[in-house]
């Protein structure tokens, strides 16, 4: 149950580009942006933020910049952000039986010996304290470019502020993420915890 409730989508008219971006990445504006509104400039910040790291003209794909998210959360143990990342990954164009084999990674033929490592790294770089170590770096540049790696890190380092921000206030979970952690991430152990919209005794 959330400890700061979230505001109106309409409480900030001045947010209302930023919700939208949102909206398109979603599909719903999150419950964590209603709550963070209070503070209007730090919403504008993080949505540029996410723009610019989430950018298609990278030189990473943005669908798998939500796994990358997703796995960085995972080592977090944010509940909120694993479930919304994976959302998005499959709203970038990540495919269902990529997101379903999400917890065989490392042996699935769905995943490249690149994704595997880069996922890797954002376990390790999510971890805390954190866990790259010279060996994983050697092994991640082995297959992506020193930009490229700017960009993994970019997106594990968006994502724990979120981390940090929706564990701290148990933000409630919508309905799409909490449905579709509930249908992909339950079988590996992952519940929805504090981050359901009633009170829950696992945190």
């Amino acid at each position: 149950m959330a400890r700061l409730p979230p505001l109106p989508s309409d409480a900030s008219p001045e947010l209302a580009e930023t919700f939208r971006q949102f909206e398109q990445i979603l599909g719903f504006v999150p419950n964590s942006l209603l709550t963070m509104q209070r503070c209007p400039e730090i919403v504008k910040g993080f949505g540029a933020l996410t723009a610019a790291v989430m950018s298609p003209a990278g030189r990473v794909d943005p669908g798998f910049k939500r796994l990358l998210a997703h796995f960085a959360s995972r080592a977090a143990g944010c509940r909120y952000c694993q479930a919304h990342a994976l959302l998005a990954a499959g709203i970038s164009g990540v495919g269902d039986e990529k997101l379903a084999a999400v917890w065989e990674y490392q042996t699935s033929p769905l995943y490249s010996d690149a994704e595997r490592v880069a996922l890797d790294f954002a376990l390790a770089a999510g971890a805390t304290p954190n866990a790259v170590d010279d060996e994983l770096m050697h092994r991640l540049r082995a297959h992506w470019s020193e930009t490229q790696v700017v960009e993994l890190l970019a997106a594990v380092c968006l994502y724990g502020f979120l981390n940090r921000w929706n564990d701290s206030l148990a933000t409630d979970l919508e309905d799409a993420p909490r449905r579709l952690g509930e249908d992909l991430l339950s079988p590996g152990g992952w519940t929805g915890g504090k981050h359901l919209p009633t009170p829950d005794s696992d945190s």
